[in-house]
């Protein structure tokens, strides 16, 4: 079901309306996210995903637990998780999957997004073929994070 709160918020909720989503959290990062969450101290808490410039590629993943819903927010519930996506990133984030990875160094939140044509090394920075890198940025080493 889609309802409009405002002319430039959306809340998406993905119970089998037959719409493809904006932005979904796989099963392992709802679990994860839930605890995060319960533990953050904020009720109704979401988590925010959004795009910054900067990284090797060109742009950055940022990811925050907010209590915010800003005008113009892209907001889905998936897994019973509030994703929340301001107006400039959703183009960007549009079809992707918030997931959470464990490896040897640890683990946390990762996103898997189809609008990515390429990515660093060490995966927290992307670029898209609509986009070239901002000015200056890009042509550095993963070590700019």
């Amino acid at each position: 079901m889609t309802a409009s709160v405002n002319q430039d918020q959306s809340v998406l909720d993905q119970g089998g309306n037959g719409a493809a989503p904006e932005i979904t959290i796989s099963e392992f990062g709802a679990l994860r996210a839930t605890g995060i969450l319960a533990n953050s101290g904020k009720e109704n808490a979401g988590v925010r995903v959004f795009i910054k410039s900067g990284g090797c590629s060109g742009y950055q993943y940022g990811m925050a637990i907010d209590d915010r819903e800003l005008e113009g927010d892209t907001i889905v519930v998936d897994r019973g998780i509030k994703l929340l996506v301001d107006r400039m990133s959703i183009a960007l984030l549009r079809g992707s999957e918030v997931d959470f990875v464990e490896n040897m160094m640890g683990g946390g939140f990762t996103v898997n997004n189809p609008n990515a044509t390429s990515s660093c090394g060490c995966g927290h920075s992307f670029r898209t073929d609509s986009a070239q890198s901002p000015a200056g940025e890009g042509s550095g080493g993963c070590s700019s994070h």
